[in-house]
């Protein structure tokens, strides 16, 4: 069995991955045309040479022109499921997603609208392909408190279908400790919480994450790797770390994969996963992250499968699911082992005379 092949059977969840980062090129375009939006790009070769990005700020501004796009119902729920159906492709079999309603709200699109597409095509992901799927709002970080307050308070409606709330943006200037009450209130409501820290911003900003806002999961975490004490803490309390290697690449966090500290991570002992954030901008599913890392930084078998048992560890999921999960990926290492030993024995083919 070969890397491609032992990965794209290889159970697995999807943690770190923002819904509006989903939308494929032809998509893009094909919604433009459809609700009239200006766009700066007339094809998809076009569109693809923008995804050059010097840094976190470059990407954000195109992510958010090419949020214009979504304003009905069916835009949230093609882009959803479109993404839950590539996902489910991959061998995922729990996605958890972030979605950033101020950048939708902001233009006047009523929450109603981003929240009935995205659910209902939640709804028909698990009914159809029996994936199943959570939902994480993102307060952006360069707005105020206050406007991550007004953002928690609109989505009552739907505090039910929501897993939890999150942080996201460009870090620089803009640390967890600016949003300390908003994480207190979400807590107190029962949300899990998660932040982005540690992808652009340093350690203290991950521990920031983790003291202050008392985060269930850390998005990206990378910088945690500045700080012994803090990687220590992290290990001990089993905090999981949602990375995305090839986002990282993209937008030049490390320069070359096989730098990427996603090994040294796995190696002081935390609880690190693999996604692939935003895959339609940094040109990659999670089976294309997953399959990068073992090129880059020679994965084995046991190191791929620890991965995804380990997003299952830190999935906001029952524990009858999670079992379930550990169990399909004991049956596929088995298998892949199998197939191993009936290949080892196998004759050796005889040269032609």
């Amino acid at each position: 069995m070969t890397p491609e092949q032992f990965i794209a059977g290889l159970p697995k969840a999807e943690l770190h991955m923002h819904i509006e980062g989903s939308i494929e090129p032809a998509l893009m375009l094909a919604l433009a045309r459809r609700n009239g939006v200006a766009i700066r790009w007339q094809t998809e070769a076009e569109l693809r040479d923008a995804y050059r990005f010097t840094r976190l700020q470059d990407f954000l501004d195109l992510y958010y022109d090419g949020c214009r796009v979504l304003l009905q119902v069916a835009d949230f729920h093609e882009v959803t499921r479109d993404y839950l159906r590539r996902a489910h492709a991959d061998g995922v079999r729990h996605a958890e997603m972030f979605l950033g309603p101020q950048g939708h709200t902001m233009r006047g699109v009523p929450l109603a609208v981003v929240m009935q597409g995205v659910l209902s095509a939640m709804e028909a992901a698990e009914a159809e392909d029996g994936i199943t799927s959570g939902l994480i709002l993102v307060a952006q970080r360069h707005r105020s408190e206050e406007e991550a307050m007004a953002l928690l308070a609109e989505a009552e409606p739907w505090y039910g279908r929501i897993l939890g709330f999150g942080l996201g943006g460009a870090e620089l200037g803009h640390p967890p400790s600016k949003f300390e009450r908003f994480f207190a209130r979400c807590r107190e409501l029962g949300f899990k919480v998660t932040a982005h820290a540690g992808e652009e911003g340093p350690a203290a900003y991950v521990r920031e994450a983790v003291e202050l806002l008392q985060v269930d999961r850390l998005d990206h975490g990378n910088a945690c790797l500045e700080d012994a004490a803090l990687v220590k803490e992290l290990s001990l309390r089993r905090i999981p770390l949602t990375v995305c290697p090839l986002s990282n690449l993209k937008l030049q966090v490390v320069t070359d994969m096989a730098v990427h500290p996603l090994k040294q991570l796995m190696d002081a002992g935390l609880c690190v996963t693999v996604n692939s954030d935003d895959p339609s901008y940094f040109g990659g599913y999670v089976n294309d992250n997953y399959l990068a890392c073992q090129q880059a930084l020679g994965l084995t078998q046991a190191e791929l499968a620890q991965l995804a048992r380990q997003s299952f560890e830190a999935a906001f999921m029952t524990e009858a699911q999670r079992a379930q999960a550990l169990a399909a990926i004991d049956d596929w290492v088995a298998l892949a082992e199998a197939d191993a030993q009936v290949a080892a024995m196998s004759p050796l083919p005889q040269e032609a005379e």
